[in-house]
């Protein structure tokens, strides 16, 4: 079940676009055809004296295609392309696949990105969203609706960037001690990728 709710974390920011209004988001989501990036991943808990660090890149390819790659500390590929959903950690020297219970919830929940896509934030129907600005910066705040993901996430925050179809920052709290903050840079937006990209480690 956690890992339902991490994939949802982890892709979730690939469907925004800078805006102030519903419409403007998903008129921003609609003129992107891939987007590219590096992102920094801290895990932040109370039992930690500091915070996990993972970082990583990933690319996506409208309407489906997925590449997320952790490439620090542990290597592991999700690949999602034409329907299919691929999970490989690298054990010693090679890839090795992960077919283990865990594929069918990240199967899931990548299903929902289409709609992501399109910016339908506030169509999702287990999560209550709002759009929030401090300081100039757009926001978009999701709420737990159900039980199930109120006892594992508390909100999670998507600091939107300036430049439409690009996001600065994702902040998931689990509870008042425990957060996890994703950073991403070097964003490239509608640039052809290769579509092996998606199908080769």
């Amino acid at each position: 079940m956690k890992t339902k709710y991490f994939i949802f974390f982890i892709c979730v920011f690939l469907c925004l676009g800078w805006a102030d209004n519903w419409e403007g988001i998903k008129k921003s989501a609609g003129i992107i055809s891939s987007v590219q990036a590096d992102f920094i991943q801290e895990k932040h808990m109370k039992i930690l004296s500091k915070p996990l660090i993972s970082k990583g890149t990933f690319c996506y390819q409208s309407p489906e295609s997925l590449r997320w790659e952790y490439l620090s500390p542990v290597q592991s590929v999700l690949l999602m392309h034409k329907g299919k959903t691929k999970r490989f950690i690298k054990t010693g020297e090679d890839y090795v696949e992960d077919s283990g219970a865990n594929l069918q919830a990240m199967q899931i929940v990548l299903q929902e990105i289409t709609r992501w896509l399109k910016g339908e934030f506030d169509k999702n129907p287990d999560f209550e969203a709002g759009l929030e600005s401090k300081d100039g910066r757009s926001k978009i705040v999701l709420i737990p609706r159900q039980k199930a993901f109120a006892s594992i996430i508390n909100k999670i925050e998507l600091i939107l960037a300036d430049q439409p179809g690009v996001i600065d920052m994702v902040m998931i709290y689990e509870n008042q001690d425990s957060y996890t903050k994703l950073v991403f840079k070097n964003s490239l937006l509608n640039k052809a990728i290769d579509e092996s990209r998606f199908k080769e480690i």
